[in-house]
Order: C-alpha cells, then sequence, then structure tokens
C-alpha cells in the first residue's frame, strides 16, 4: 500500500512534493519514563485555556458565537464528539508557548492518516499534526508531530495509544512589512521530551 502521493506540487525550497510517498520516514523513538514528563504547576503567567473541568475557553470553529461541541470525560479530559468539528481558543494568540496533553484511543481503529487524526492550528493555517503514528506509518509530513504537509518530524516519538502525548510549542508568528515577508516563522517543537522541530 502507498504511503504518500507522486501527483502533488513540490514544496517551496524542498526536493520533496507535498505528502511525498518517497520521502524517507522519520526514524522511531521510543520516549523513555513519560511518567517523568506528568503534569507539573503551570507557570504564573499561563493563560491556562482547559483545567479539566470546563471547555469555557473554546468555541466551534465552524461558528465562533456556539461553543465548543466536545465533551468532557473522566479524568479532566475533552473528548473529540463526532460532527462538532474542530474547536479553537476564544482567545487569539500570536506569540506563544503551547503546552498540550492528548491520547489516542487505547483500542486502535484504522490506519494511515485515518487512526485518531487531529491537529494544533497556530494561526488558523499552520498545522503540527496530531496523530497516532505507533506502529502505523503514513506519509512522512503527516507523521505524529509533521507540519503538516510541509516537514516532517525529525523523528517519530509518538507514545503507545491509550497513552499521554505531551507537546511543547513554542512558536514565534512571522512579521510582515508592506505586504511582504519580514521574518519568517520559527518554530520549536518537543514531543514527549524529545526535540522534533527546531527551524525557520
Amino acid at each position: 500500500m502507498a504511503l504518500g502521493y507522486s501527483d502533488t506540487p513540490v514544496i517551496p525550497g524542498q526536493k520533496w512534493k507535498v505528502h511525498d510517498g518517497e520521502r524517507p520516514q522519520p526514524r522511531i523513538v521510543a520516549p523513555t519514563n513519560l511518567s517523568c514528563l506528568a503534569p507539573v504547576k503551570a507557570p504564573s503567567d499561563a493563560i491556562i485555556l482547559f483545567d479539566g473541568s470546563n471547555t469555557d475557553a473554546w468555541v466551534s470553529c465552524k461558528d465562533d458565537t456556539k461553543p465548543a461541541g466536545w465533551k468532557l470525560v473522566d479524568g479532566g479530559a475533552m473528548e473529540v464528539v463526532k460532527g462538532t468539528g474542530n474547536i479553537m481558543t476564544k482567545q487569539s494568540f500570536g506569540d506563544v508557548q503551547l503546552h498540550v496533553e492528548w491520547m489516542a484511543p487505547a483500542q486502535t481503529r484504522g490506519d494511515g492518516q485515518g487512526r485518531a487524526n487531529s491537529g494544533v492550528f497556530l494561526q488558523r493555517k499552520y498545522e503540527v499534526q496530531v496523530l497516532d503514528c505507533y506502529g502505523n506509518p503514513t506519509y512522512p509530513d503527516g507523521t505524529t508531530g509533521a507540519l503538516y504537509g510541509q516537514w516532517p518530524p525529525l523523528v517519530n516519538a509518538c507514545a503507545r495509544p491509550g497513552e499521554w502525548n505531551i507537546y511543547d510549542i513554542m512558536w514565534r508568528a512571522p512579521r510582515f512589512e508592506n505586504g511582504k515577508i519580514k521574518s519568517p516563522a520559527v518554530i520549536t517543537v518537543i514531543i514527549n521530551g524529545v526535540v522534533v522541530h527546531h527551524a525557520k
């Protein structure tokens, strides 16, 4: 089964096409001792977007006048509700340091992009891929932690289904002047204690 495509455009500045099936797969790295990454107290100046008790900081992407359609579940987490679509923060952010914890279902269904597929979108444009890629290969620029459709992660550090994945994302938004880019976006992504992106 092919893991990518050959009929997509070339990514600017690269030799690879979007979702190129010939692009090398990220090396698999098994993160160790995930318990050391257990939740810790947030910094004093942090904006808490989800504390496990409500989804008040979130709205529907389909209609930002409506609350997020996801549900609260045991363990202080929220879960996607089929058909409700994406959610977004009420508050807008530019440069940001973001901490995200997510888990794919312990009982897997589907393969490739069809397994627990989601994403963390920055400025509603740039996506850090959320996908269960534990023993589930896909096209490299769609692997867990990829900058979707642009860059694969340096390694695949995905935890097992049913275990928490921890993303720490440091994002500096692009700057524009007179309609032209003055400085490109810069991003660092750490997954389960492993750096997977550190680049412009």
